[in-house]
């Protein structure tokens, strides 16, 4: 059998109510970097691949609005990453101004270890070791 890479990869795209400081939130948690840039709409990328996308929860583009402006954001959704270097991430996270839901513990399901943030919009963001 050949290793391949799938031939579809997530994107999620998430509605926020300030996409530069939501960036700027996801770079300094993630390491990640800014792909696009602006108060609109955002790529995040890690090793220069792009990992998820923010867009202004009352920005309709092309499309119309990805999320209610009137409702709550951040509800009944985890974003789910795995960290090759866990320990690194956590060290980040912690001189970082964050949220922690939970803090490092052992999932007892799949046995690795986690954390869980809440984002500038409350959005659950899980950080898993690979």
């Amino acid at each position: 059998m050949t290793n391949r890479s799938p031939s579809i990869r997530p994107q999620p795209m998430i509605a926020v109510r300030d996409v530069i400081a939501s960036s700027g939130w996801y770079q300094r948690v993630l390491g990640a970097a800014g792909g696009h840039g602006g108060s609109e709409y955002e790529q995040l990328t890690v090793d220069g691949q792009m990992i998820m996308q923010l867009h202004r929860l009352d920005c309709g583009h092309h499309h119309g609005t990805i999320g209610d402006p009137n409702q709550p954001v951040g509800n009944g959704l985890a974003l789910w990453f795995e960290a090759d270097d866990f320990d690194a991430l956590v060290a980040r996270i912690g001189s970082a101004a964050v949220s922690i839901e939970t803090d490092v513990h052992r999932n007892p399901n799949s046995g690795h270890r986690e954390i869980w943030l809440r984002d500038p919009d409350s959005y659950l963001v899980v950080i898993a070791e690979a």
